[in-house]
């Protein structure tokens, strides 16, 4: 017999109950009250779509038949209906009519087999209930009540609606006949809440465990990281695994060092990132990715142009720029920075460390330069191993790294003033960064791959050869005379004048100081073979001659005369100084 549908949105009832209902949807009041209108039962059933149902594929093919008791309009347009569920059916030939679903309904028969069994049965899902009403996820007075005072139907119907049994489930106990099926199934479905229960409780023990032994800020930034990564925040790329595997795989670096990589990549990713060896590892393979594997300056070489650099940058010298141009010729023609490593030897001041700076610049070359004075430990070269606390690259590695190429022009400046102790002898690291025929596979202690260093050019600075025998054979030993009286003018006119005007804020227009003056500070206030001494007492001679007017230049010609004046001043009157204040501390 055809009776009217009510759909019901996750919501299953048993029969034997006295369901109370609001209504707001037009649709469903309008089936309730057609159907009390025709005094006939209406079927609740189960739809599968969130939305009210349109089609009869929209709702399950069984429910349960419900009389209705009372229907009661309120102020606001909704329907109060009171229902007394009857019989499950079996629903078929569902089809809409006036907008309407109605179907064919078949009593599915119950059968009351209460017993001690089902006792027992209806006392296992209590007790299953109880654990989860400790866990909060059922309401415990409401629970006492159900457990005490309701029918067997009732309870069924209860526990079903409190646990929110999804709807598959509920039907299928629906459909069965006997009240120990129903509990059998009913006790299957609320174990498998509790185990789940259980093992949320272990979770949430094992992370309270953890936030007790220190790890609460773990915890913290791995639940921040969710959020961020939930609201679309995470733009950060320093930890994401996916991210750092995808620049390892696009840095063509060799196939050594890509699986090195990928490998630490694998223990990292299985870290959390805010652990200490997770930390290392992230650095690390930051590191191996930040070195030019593969990036050069390519510049074809301009003997000309380089021998205007040199000239520019340097007065005299012509033997040591010969010599170094002889170098760019060889490497212009064979394409490569093999061969002989230049040393440059002489007197500080004379030019050796500025030397290299243009010789990068005429290569169009980056410029590094390494500072070895002092230096007695070979990890500064080789680098520390990765497990040390504070451990890094060597001096090699971080002069390519912050240069962002694999050639470029790198000066080891004072290469006579490396030191040995208990702590190893860097000069055996030096002696194969020099060497062409093994530094093609240099290998830091950090890095732990190799790195070829033969496109790097090498120049070596020192004030004396006073180093080893060893260290000479590697390197073409180029001596760089004092400067003469002429060739010091020469670098003053071209270079120190200027120099010393930008230091001390003259205009350079305003400064003239003929050669003689020139030769008269050389003769009479420097002993040296470089420039430096000089660049110093010209700076001299400007800032006394700022003070003397008051912090301002003016059109001023330093004559012999007024030098003496100026630079006599300074020096005389600071021992006068001196001598009349230990007069005054012995009185």
């Amino acid at each position: 017999m055809k009776q009217y549908i009510l759909p019901l949105r996750d919501m299953v009832f048993q029969p034997g109950l006295t369901v109370p209902i609001y209504m707001d949807n037009p649709v469903s009041i309008q089936v309730l009250e057609t159907a009390a209108k025709e005094q006939k039962s209406v079927v609740l059933a189960a739809q599968k779509v969130w939305n009210y149902p349109t089609a009869p594929e929209d709702l399950h093919k069984i429910g349960t038949r419900a009389d209705i008791l009372q229907l009661l309009r309120l102020p606001d347009g909704t329907l109060h209906v009171m229902l007394q569920t009857r019989a499950p059916v079996d629903i078929s030939n569902i089809a809409l009519e006036n907008g309407l679903f109605v179907g064919d309904t078949a009593d599915i028969e119950q059968v009351d087999d209460s017993s001690d069994y089902t006792s027992a049965l209806r006392d296992k899902v209590a007790e299953n209930l109880r654990f989860l009403a400790k866990t909060k996820r059922v309401n415990m007075s409401k629970l006492q009540t159900i457990i005490n005072s309701y029918s067997l139907a009732a309870f069924i119907d209860a526990v079903i609606q409190m646990t929110d049994i999804e709807v598959e489930a509920a039907n299928k106990i629906l459909r069965m006949r006997a009240f120990s099926e129903k509990l059998m199934a009913l006790l299957e479905q609320v174990t498998l809440m509790t185990e789940m229960a259980k093992i949320d409780e272990n979770i949430n023990k094992r992370v309270n465990q953890q936030m007790e032994s220190g790890r609460r800020e773990i915890y913290l930034a791995e639940k921040m990281k969710a959020l961020q990564r939930e609201m679309g925040e995470d733009g950060g790329e320093g930890m994401d695994a996916k991210s750092l595997h995808d620049k390892i795989t696009e840095t063509k670096m060799p196939k050594e060092a890509e699986e090195k990589a990928l490998n630490e990549w694998k223990r990292m990713s299985n870290m959390s990132p805010m652990s200490a060896e997770g930390a290392v590892l992230k650095t690390y393979l930051d590191e191996l990715l930040s070195l030019p594997w593969n990036k050069s300056d390519k510049s074809e070489i301009d003997l000309g142009a380089a021998r205007a650099i040199l000239d520019k940058d340097h007065t005299g010298m012509v033997g040591v720029k010969e010599r170094i141009l002889e170098h760019l010729a060889v490497m212009k023609k064979t394409g490569n920075s093999r061969g002989s490593i230049l040393c440059l030897v002489g007197a500080p001041g004379v030019g050796k460390t500025s030397l290299g700076r243009s010789v990068a610049a005429a290569l169009g070359r980056k410029y590094q330069r390494i500072s070895l004075g002092g230096i007695s430990d070979e990890a500064h070269f080789r680098g520390h191993r990765k497990t040390y606390i504070g451990s890094q690259p060597g001096r090699i590695m971080d002069a390519l790294k912050r240069s962002g190429a694999n050639n470029p022009v790198i000066v080891l400046d004072e290469i006579d003033k490396i030191g040995r102790d208990w702590r190893g002898d860097p000069e055996a690291a030096l002696l194969e960064v020099l060497d062409p025929e093994q530094n093609k596979t240099f290998r830091d202690h950090y890095l732990e791959v190799d790195f070829d260093l033969s496109n790097v050019m090498f120049i070596a600075t020192a004030n004396t050869i006073n180093f080893s025998q060893a260290l000479k054979d590697r390197m073409e030993i180029i001596e760089i005379p004092g400067y003469t009286e002429d060739e010091k003018v020469a670098i003053a006119r071209d270079h120190l004048i200027a120099r010393a005007a930008a230091d001390t804020g003259w205009h350079f227009e305003n400064i003239n100081i003929g050669d003689d003056a020139l030769r008269h500070i050389i003769r009479n206030y420097t002993a040296e073979q470089g420039v430096r001494e000089l660049q110093r007492e010209i700076t001299a001679v400007l800032r006394r001659s700022l003070l003397q007017h008051d912090g301002e230049d003016c059109a001023t010609e330093f004559t012999r005369d007024k030098i003496d004046a100026l630079l006599s001043v300074r020096k005389t009157g600071g021992i006068s100084h001196k001598i009349g204040f230990n007069a005054t501390a012995r009185v």
